[in-house]
């Protein structure tokens, strides 16, 4: 058997958020399968689509969704400006953030899977958008000078966004997202631009549509609780 390490990894920010031990499984193997029984807790693995799914559902694992990602460089990705529509990293009000946040991920697969409460879901990413708010990489999106919604990002990647209910279906996402790129991709902290997002959050997916993006890879998303 290979060593642990390279099989399964501890996920703590997932802990401390489901308030039980957490884990990912780096490789779809029956070696890894088989370390489940010496570690009580919450597995996922992300798995092809295409994949065989004979040995997880032999395992005991359950779908929860399945994850697309967009992928965007500043040649490819579409411009959208509106003169009311602003970003901003400065003097951001944390609490009014979060308060975007929460009950804003109804897409998440924590919210799908149906061995979690929804409380615990949602005290998930209010965790990681506190997290990313003190590293100050949380853009604050406005209109005029209304705050409207978040724009979350790690590296590369966009991790965490979401719009108060306010804004939501009035067609100006794009006009924020395109900024928020367009920032970083010239900040030459990033060549090319990625999220991750659920198949069935289907405005994101039209949003990151239109932004030019493509979408280069699928993975479907297990769960299984282990006692």
């Amino acid at each position: 058997m290979r060593s642990n390490h390279l099989l399964i990894k501890p996920t703590p920010w997932d802990t401390s958020a489901l308030k039980m031990p957490t884990w990912e499984i780096l490789e779809y193997s029956i070696d890894a399968l088989c370390l489940m029984k010496e570690n009580p807790g919450h597995y996922t693995l992300k798995v092809n689509p295409l994949a065989n799914k004979s040995l997880l559902h032999g395992h005991g694992f359950y779908y929860c969704d399945t994850l697309l990602e967009p992928y965007c460089n500043l040649i490819m990705l579409r411009q959208f400006n509106h003169p009311e529509v602003s970003i901003s990293k400065a003097h951001l009000n944390k609490e009014a953030i979060l308060r975007i946040c929460d009950h804003a991920f109804t897409h998440g697969r924590f919210h799908r899977d149906f061995n979690i409460d929804n409380d615990l879901a949602d005290h998930r990413y209010l965790q990681w958008l506190e997290e990313l708010f003190t590293a100050q990489k949380v853009y604050g999106l406005f209109w005029r000078k209304e705050l409207a919604g978040f724009i979350a990002y790690s590296e590369n990647s966009l991790v965490l966004h979401a719009l108060s209910k306010k804004f939501r279906g009035k067609s100006l996402s794009k006009y924020w997202w395109s900024l928020v790129c367009q920032e970083l991709l010239l900040s030459d902290k990033a060549n090319d631009i990625t999220s991750s997002i659920s198949a069935s959050n289907l405005a994101a997916l039209n949003l990151y549509s239109s932004l030019g993006f493509v979408f280069r890879k699928s993975y479907d998303v297990y769960h299984r609780i282990v006692i």
